[in-house]
């Protein structure tokens, strides 16, 4: 099931979606150095323990090993003592404590019970806390390599899950949640054909036939001026006989 919000709770968290935060445990907002907040990322978004030269290669990679190695003691010695107490370190590894949470990992796990077809959701895996949660880019306005890559395996994961989530919703008959899954997919890359097949599925279904072919023919007149493209036979076959 969908884990309470984050920002709800008292435990310290990384949280990484939708630009970068830290929260001491009691629900203190603090700020560190652009440094240090790279470092709290990268071991957010990777998890578990990674050797310091890995993190320091990644962080500073242009720099040879022992400049970037004197980087990254840096960094750490930037932190304050409530964040360092965030870390597990020692001489060769570094990682965050097993008790600080990270918006990332619970999404991450969302996103992957949606698309399992042997799981059942929650009611809470269905829900608007969901939607918000798979709505957000990781890291938005940071473009170090490493997190160019992370941001768009997590924005292929979330766009599949949120039509996934827009059509369990459509079949649960909740068509406003599952018209705002669709649209936030939509939001996120809109020349993505699923994500308007999403929303025109979920304005069917709801009996809407002018909104599914107002839909299809917004997202027609912008593939063709942006791409030369037409839509599939397939989005074509949603909004058969309904144009005149």
């Amino acid at each position: 099931m969908l884990e309470p919000p984050l920002a709800a709770d008292h435990s310290s968290k990384v949280l990484v979606l939708g630009g970068f935060q830290l929260w001491l445990s009691g629900s203190e907002q603090v700020g560190i150095p652009r440094a240090s907040q790279r470092l709290l990322a990268l071991l957010a978004i990777r998890g578990g323990v990674t050797s310091r030269v890995a993190v320091a290669g990644t962080l500073w990679p242009d720099a040879i090993e022992t400049r970037a190695c004197s980087n990254l003691r840096s960094s750490l010695a930037r932190l304050n003592r409530p964040c360092r107490k965030m870390l597990q370190v020692s001489k060769l590894e570094l990682g965050l404590a097993n008790d600080v949470a990270v918006d990332i990992c619970y999404a991450q796990r969302l996103a992957r019970r949606l698309l399992d077809p042997a799981v059942t959701p929650e009611q809470s895996d269905l829900s608007s806390a969901a939607i918000g949660m798979l709505s957000s880019d990781l890291l938005p306005g940071w473009y170090d390599d490493w997190v160019l890559v992370e941001a768009e395996d997590w924005r292929q994961l979330r766009l599949h899950a949120l039509e996934m989530l827009a059509g369990r919703l459509t079949a649960a008959g909740c068509w406003g949640q599952a018209a705002a899954a669709a649209k936030a997919a939509v939001r996120a890359e809109p020349l993505r054909e699923s994500a308007h097949a999403a929303l025109i599925q979920v304005h069917l279904a709801e009996g809407n036939q002018s909104e599914a072919v107002r839909q299809f023919t917004r997202y027609r007149a912008l593939l063709h001026a942006e791409l030369g493209l037409e839509p599939t036979a397939r989005l074509h076959r949603l909004v058969q006989g309904l144009q005149g």
